[in-house]
């Protein structure tokens, strides 16, 4: 199968370790994401926020928080295979 760019970091949080991330598809929680870029690394999606809530999933076109384990930057792309 092959790796879905799932979206673009536009935004990154250090204090708290969110990223802000527009979405080019769909994103669930419990997906393996895998971050490239600046630092390259793979993560389970453990929370997503929208609008300060949390959600379960979110949609093509939507800009969500989620929470990472590394530093990433802006420009960084996210994928799910």
């Amino acid at each position: 199968m092959a790796n879905i760019k799932v979206g673009k970091v536009t935004h990154y949080y250090s204090k708290i370790g969110v990223a802000v991330v527009d979405l080019l598809s769909a994103l669930s929680v419990g997906d393996t994401v895998t971050f490239s870029g600046s630092n390259e690394f793979s993560q389970e999606v453990s929370s997503i926020q929208s609008e300060h809530e949390s959600i379960r999933s979110a949609k093509k076109g939507d800009t969500i928080g989620l929470k990472v384990d590394k530093l990433v930057k802006p420009g960084d792309l996210l994928v799910k295979s």
